[in-house]
């Protein structure tokens, strides 16, 4: 397939150079075939370099479309969702604590914050991503906030 392309050129350009020659022999332009050829190669492998570039250069465009719910803010007041608190049975410091890591607090900054120590905060967390039946602090937020337990 690689070289069907390459003959199909070769046999092009033998046939040009057959065209020219009964030309220069035909129309006596003897003195003037040298330029006639130069510039029939010129404008062959011009057009081949388009041709080459345009196939290169077309980028192959590929569309991902990326579905996600967003959850909007009803309004000024946020309004907690305490049957979902119930069910899933957190404490009033573990509320805390998924308010601050909301807030993009770190483990520590949580700690300073409300006067614990840094392990007293990581149990917490640990319990929180256990009810919340999550692996990250991320998902902990968003799941908390499309139970309505934070705003």
């Amino acid at each position: 397939m690689k070289h069907k392309l390459v003959i199909v050129y070769g046999c092009a350009l033998a046939l040009l150079l057959l065209v020219m020659r009964w030309l220069e022999i035909r129309l006596l332009i003897m003195s003037h075939a040298q330029d006639i050829y130069f510039g029939a190669i010129a404008v062959i492998f011009t057009l081949l370099g388009i041709w080459i570039a345009l196939k290169i250069a077309t980028p192959k465009k590929e569309v991902v479309v990326v579905e996600k719910t967003v959850y909007l803010k009803q309004g000024d007041e946020f309004v907690r969702n305490e049957t979902a608190l119930a069910e899933i049975n957190l404490s009033p410091r573990e509320t805390e604590v998924l308010e601050l890591m909301a807030n993009g607090l770190s483990n520590a900054e949580i700690a300073a914050k409300l006067f614990v120590s840094l392990n007293t905060v990581k149990t917490h967390t640990s319990k929180l991503y256990e009810k919340l039946e999550v692996k990250r602090r991320t998902q902990a937020v968003e799941k908390a906030r499309q139970m309505g337990i934070i705003a």
